[in-house]
């Protein structure tokens, strides 16, 4: 299990863009970043932050229906998949859907991880649990093994 590292207040989306180019900075392959937290807690927001400092130019949609993209731009300093498994019924589900070839040689963001069965056990994973504050939002970052000495 992950211990809590740090809570970080994120008042407005220049936070957030900071915030996600803090992470994206220590991303790499092989990691996996849970980004847990309600409805409208920011996930979407924070992955898109996340690729924007990555290079990835392009619109960044929820993948809530398509479940994974792959962002894999020539600009891009390395692969992103970024999956949503709000919408499965079952964590198996997570099997059918082929993410260990996505995950291949690229980080993975995502969002309700414990739909599709958690990631918390991975030595390469950092969780951010997203809250509405009073400002904006706050993020709660635990890691695992891996990002000792490296949390955004």
């Amino acid at each position: 299990m992950n211990e809590v590292q740090s809570t970080i207040e994120l008042p407005d989306l220049a936070a957030m863009a900071e915030f996600g180019a803090r992470i994206a900075a220590q991303l790499q392959p092989g990691d996996v970043v849970e980004l847990r937290g309600d409805l409208g807690a920011g996930k979407s927001t924070l992955a898109r932050a996340v690729l924007a400092a990555l290079g990835h130019k392009g619109d960044v949609p929820s993948p809530t229906f398509t479940l994974i993209e792959l962002y894999d731009d020539a600009a891009m300093r390395m692969p992103v998949a970024h999956a949503d498994f709000y919408r499965l019924d079952d964590a198996a589900e997570v099997l059918e859907l082929g993410l260990d070839d996505y995950r291949e040689g690229a980080a993975l963001l995502a969002e309700w991880p414990e739909k599709g069965g958690g990631f918390a056990h991975e030595l390469a994973c950092l969780t951010i649990e997203l809250e509405i504050a009073e400002q904006g939002r706050r993020a709660i970052v635990s890691g695992g093994k891996a990002w000792q000495g490296r949390m955004p």
